[in-house]
Parts: structure tokens; sequence; C-alpha cells
């Protein structure tokens, strides 16, 4: 069993108790969130760091919604 930390731009994404540790370029999803696993590096015999690149969020703009909408 491997304790291993997900970081994002030195963040900590997530720790869990795994039995396996995952590789360079594995796809994974984390909160809900696509991503890729960037680097792998192993602190202790059981503690592994893993650093992790998410698919940024896109978010909509509310204002261009409004101005399409009919005032009354």
């Amino acid at each position: 069993m491997f304790t291993v930390h997900f970081y994002e731009d030195q963040q900590l994404l997530l720790s869990q108790l795994s039995e396996r540790a995952p590789a360079v370029d594995e796809d994974l999803k984390i909160k809900g969130r696509k991503g890729k696993v960037v680097k792998v590096q192993q602190i202790t015999d059981r503690t592994i760091n893993v650093e992790v690149a998410l698919e940024k969020v896109k978010k909509k703009k509310l204002t261009d919604d409004l101005a399409s909408k009919k005032k009354r």
C-alpha cells in the first residue's frame, strides 16, 4: 500500500491510500476534473508525490446571455 499525494502547482489536491502508483502520462480524474500525470517522485518506500496538470475550467460570460435577451 502506498500513500499517494497529488499536487497541482505546489497545492495539495488529494491524498489517498492506493495499492499502485500512477505512471507518467497516465490520464486520471480528481474531484471531477480530468488531468494528466506530469511527474512521479517517490519520497519514502511508502510515500509518493505526484505532480498533475488539470484541464482549466471554462467559465461562461453572463453579459453575453443578458444582452441577447429581449428587454420589456
